[in-house]
């Protein structure tokens, strides 16, 4: 077995082990139990009382959502006012531009919902204060939220009957100050002892082995790059994202960040099972998740250790893999791990080009996004999972002639529906952007405004291009087909909209469908009683992910992905 296999295993054992204990620790968090963090008390209670905020006071769903979207409304007009004007503001030694208005609307959305999509170049689109007060700000708040919508969730699932699910700023504060934040001051520490940058200089001029004069871009980068893994966030301090050698300096540093995406949502699953005190439940949901992602992480790492057959064609030796589009130091094995672990999370930071991936290895991409379900982004992941616990649920107990109940809860025709709407959103989402956008490609020409249009490649490959644009939008990751041209009015509009549409509708309806829960009356478990923790179970929920995926995207992924495999 060669030492880059090696190194996949030990990084998938290695994130499995440590997520396990934290997701007791998270669990303890927000059941509001001792833990070896507590110092942060004074810190949290001085921020309460500057807002002015009583985190003791409990909310009703509506209340609870209320406070969530008013946050996000006032940092996405924070976020448009800080682009729109960053080249007359502050910390910006090498002299880069404002924002158009289109631009910076993407922008902020993007990172204001935990996507981070980036239609513009890190290093030169943004000025060091825009990183750390748009950009570093926001990869805290928006993973806080999803975190703290799942905390909310979780409560109200754990109450036997309630009207309230929690305090929304309470649990915002304690996922920033009780998890990200240490965890980020960890990962960071490991990065600047590697060599990631952090410092507030300009661009350092050097000369290359070649004579010639090259200026190579810094900044604080490594305070930023730990909370775009851990967040799942993934937006990159610089254009090249985690294959930028300052960025992602050794092999060691990939190890770290790619578990470091992984992490905090495999933790979070666990957290669920210790939260409501049913840890078979936990187990069963994991193992599904776990199931998935092992099979999705086979294929790539096997799709680009066996090379392009056009290439061998040609008498190129590929004994270490499909290696276009991949960094040497990383190797392709450990780049497929990383993008089966960046596209199952919402996370979207790369360590090669996606686009030079092989086609298979673009379906697996692709689907995971599409599925949006196996571990995805910080809480949000978990709680699309929900969303098919709900429908599984139901179409279970209609098989078997049972009451559809979920812990204890009846499942009836109101939050079927919400649960409905909530799935099959996303399709539509992807579905209907990549069809607009290839009409208007092949139809009004005109409509295209960049020069040489928008597509690098077309075909087969071209389609792929703009269907993951929208996959990635809609689930919130941020990754692309990188031949793409993107920034112009048209993709930083539509996906913005995209964007928002994906985020939060199905977070609204996911806490809506738990505080309805919440108010009924709990149902003790009988014989007759549908058991929502055993492997039967788990395995009926996989199959309904795998219809609503199957169902909706088959048919595109023939026209795209599959049909560009066929040619090789």
């Amino acid at each position: 077995m060669s030492t880059d296999i090696l190194g996949v295993i030990a990084q998938i054992v290695l994130v499995i082990i440590v997520s396990y204990p934290l997701g007791k620790y998270i669990a303890k968090v927000y059941k509001g139990k001792r833990t070896c963090l507590d110092f942060m008390k004074p810190v949290e209670k001085f921020m309460y009382k500057l807002s002015g905020i009583d985190p003791e006071k409990e909310m009703n769903w509506k209340q609870f959502l209320r406070a969530l979207l008013t946050i996000n409304l006032f940092w996405f007009f924070w976020g448009m006012i800080l682009l729109v004007s960053q080249g007359m503001l502050p910390l910006n030694p090498d002299g880069n531009l404002s924002q158009t208005v289109h631009q910076a609307f993407n922008t902020t959305v993007s990172f204001l919902v935990n996507c981070d999509l980036q239609h513009y170049s890190g290093e030169n689109g943004l000025t060091y204060f825009t990183q750390l007060f748009v950009v570093m700000l926001f990869q805290f708040i928006t993973a806080a939220t999803g975190m703290a919508a799942m905390a909310g969730v979780m409560k109200a699932l754990a109450a036997k009957t309630a009207n309230t699910i929690g305090n929304f700023w309470k649990f915002l504060m304690l996922s920033c100050t009780r998890i990200l934040l240490p965890l980020s001051l960890i990962v960071g520490f490991i990065l600047i002892l590697q060599g990631t940058p952090m410092e507030f200089q300009g661009k350092m001029k050097v000369k290359t082995l070649e004579g010639a004069t090259q200026m190579i871009s810094q900044g604080p980068a490594a305070a930023i790059i730990p909370i775009k893994q851990l967040g799942t966030n993934g937006g990159g301090f610089f254009g090249a994202n985690s294959s930028h050698p300052l960025e992602n300096p050794t092999y060691f540093t990939n190890m770290i960040e790619c578990d470091s995406i992984l992490l905090i949502p495999m933790a979070l699953v666990f957290a669920f099972g210790f939260y409501l005190d049913k840890k078979k439940l936990g187990y069963s949901i994991f193992g599904v998740m776990l199931t998935a992602y092992l099979i999705g992480g086979i294929i790539n790492v096997h799709e680009e250790a066996k090379g392009n057959p056009k290439i061998e064609a040609l008498g190129v030796n590929q004994d270490k893999g499909a290696m276009e589009g991949k960094e040497v130091r990383i190797g392709s094995d450990a780049t497929a791990l990383w993008s089966v672990n960046t596209t199952v999370t919402s996370n979207g930071s790369v360590n090669g080009m996606h686009d030079s991936m092989m086609p298979f290895s673009g379906t697996v991409e692709m689907l995971n996004m599409q599925i949006n379900s196996w571990f995805g982004g910080v809480g949000v992941g978990w709680m699309n999972y929900f969303t098919f616990i709900i429908i599984a649920v139901f179409m279970s107990g209609l098989m078997v002639g049972r009451t559809p109940e979920f812990l204890g809860k009846k499942v009836e025709a109101r939050e079927m529906k919400i649960a409905s709407i909530v799935a099959l959103l996303h399709p539509f989402l992807i579905l209907t952007g990549t069809a607009v956008a290839a009409y208007l490609l092949v139809h009004v020409p005109d409509f295209v405004v960049h020069e040489g249009g928008w597509l690098n490649n077309h075909g087969y490959h071209g389609l792929s291009e703009m269907l993951y644009e929208f996959t990635s939008s809609a689930a919130n990751n941020g990754s692309g087909f990188e031949g793409l041209h993107d920034n112009s009015w048209f993709w930083n509009f539509s996906c913005g909209i995209v964007m928002i549409l994906g985020r939060y509708i199905p977070i609204i309806g996911q806490v809506a469908i738990a505080g309805l829960l919440a108010k009924k009356k709990q149902i003790p478990e009988s014989a007759g009683t549908l058991r929502t923790d055993t492997t039967t179970f788990g395995i009926m929920t996989f199959a309904v992910i795998f219809i609503v995926a199957a169902l909706s995207f088959f048919p595109v992924h023939a026209l795209s992905t599959i049909a560009d495999a066929l040619t090789l």
